[in-house]
């Protein structure tokens, strides 16, 4: 063998030796790129769901405060109620944003251009005073919402698409976890810096923030999303067919019904506490914080779960998790229980179980959308659930305001004792289906 065959020989072995390199390497790093990428796709999500969550729950929580402080009057500051008002009938325009969207891109521009001008009347709010310029304010802020709640008709859209069926309990996970951390930030730490940096300073920065929770979307690429280029046009007539699906009513009834036994108490939660003479700062740390924080954790879990165990049994065993929350809150009630750890430890029970719950509804709502109305659907489903919410958060008021506490407790315990049932018979019939 000469010189030149043994370096022949010596290259043509390290060739080989590369390719097994090249032919092994490339599996671990596909694999780690494959799983860095869906961290990434989450946090996406994430960033969107709290860029709309933070300032909505600010202006909900400081401008009562703010305004109450200023000697507003009560006929004023209910005036507030208003600016939910857009998250209560966008389904309206959500056929028009499903009609213009069809694949990444097209979803990219809606959900861009809605937080732009939802940064952009935030910035404007700044610049106003809230005595002289109240009314305005009022107007900028519905107007905002109306942008925010856009984003959110083409974020929710997205995110049905962006997740296959298994997966889609840990994007809502995303949302859920978004809209408690927006909570848990707008209505507890903004209001703690509010008094050090003011009302302009600290609305330039949020609008800085909605904008800055853009980066990720700007950088999201999805190669395995389904392109609807093409698909048939809607209009307002689909509004009307979606209730004319087949077992639509069981599904609408399950939403409705599910979270019935939490929202009276969460809704009385804040009063109860009052009457049992907590100042307005523990109020505020043991809802507002330590609640968001609660419920964070039970979104986080929920979605594993649901992965994990299917539909069927992660409804199970939400539905026992409120049914037991109920029954404490009612024998706090009724034997005098009502010490401050017995207290967190309930308000524990109340926000972790919301947070699995909502999970939950978001996931089988986005399970029950139709191919090419992903966001007027699943808007539908959740207005059906606020609105019906909304009531059932007017009757526990008048509930305890005239039987009590502890009856109120306990007829929530009953509605979540009902909505077990439903939750057995309903998923046993769709197992059979």
């Amino acid at each position: 063998m000469n010189l030149s065959t043994l370096i022949s020989s010596v290259n043509r072995g390290r060739g080989n030796k590369q390719e097994i390199v090249n032919e092994e390497n490339p599996l671990a790093t596909t694999s780690e790129r494959d799983e860095s990428g869906h961290k990434f796709k989450l946090l996406t999500f994430f960033s969107l769901y709290i860029a709309q969550s933070v300032p909505m729950s600010l202006f909900s929580t400081l401008l009562p405060v703010l305004m109450r402080e200023d000697n507003f009057s009560l006929t004023s500051i209910g005036l507030l109620q208003c600016i939910k008002l857009p998250w209560i009938i966008k389904f309206l325009w959500a056929p028009l944003v499903d009609r213009n969207t069809s694949n990444l891109k097209t979803y990219k521009k809606w959900i861009f251009c809605s937080e732009a001008v939802y940064a952009f009347l935030i910035l404007a709010i700044a610049l106003l005073n809230l005595k002289t310029d109240f009314l305005l304010i009022l107007v900028l802020i519905v107007l905002s919402f109306v942008a925010s709640g856009t984003q959110d008709i083409a974020t929710d859209a997205l995110t049905t698409l962006s997740f296959n069926r298994k997966e889609r309990s840990r994007g809502n996970s995303m949302q859920s976890m978004g809209s408690f951390a927006g909570s848990l930030v707008g209505g507890g730490l903004l209001l703690v810096l509010y008094k050090y940096i003011g009302w302009t300073s600290m609305l330039l920065g949020l609008s800085v923030f909605v904008l800055i929770m853009l980066i990720p979307l700007y950088q999201y690429k999805d190669k395995s999303f389904t392109s609807h280029s093409g698909r048939v046009p809607i209009g307002m007539k689909d509004l009307l067919s979606f209730f004319r699906q087949r077992r639509i009513g069981s599904q609408l009834t399950f939403l409705i019904l599910f979270n019935s036994g939490l929202i009276g108490t969460l809704a009385m939660l804040k009063p109860w506490l009052v009457d049992l003479h907590y100042p307005m700062a523990h109020i505020g740390l043991m809802f507002s914080v330590f609640g968001s924080l609660c419920g964070c954790i039970g979104s986080y879990f929920s979605g594993n779960i649901i992965r994990r165990w299917g539909r069927g049994k992660a409804a199970t065993l939400y539905a026992i998790c409120i049914l037991f929350t109920g029954l404490y809150f009612a024998g706090l009630s009724h034997f005098g229980l009502l010490s401050t750890i017995n207290l967190y430890i309930g308000i524990f029970f109340l926000w972790g179980s919301y947070g699995l719950a909502t999970v939950l509804i978001y996931t089988i709502a986005m399970d029950y959308v139709r191919v090419g109305r992903e966001g007027t659907d699943f808007t539908l489903q959740i207005v059906a659930l606020h609105l019906s919410s909304m009531l059932v958060a007017v009757g526990s008021g008048k509930l305890a305001d005239h039987l009590g506490y502890t009856t109120l407790f306990v007829v929530e315990s009953l509605f979540a004792l009902g909505s077990l049932l439903y939750v057995w018979f309903y998923f046993k019939k769709m197992h059979r289906a």
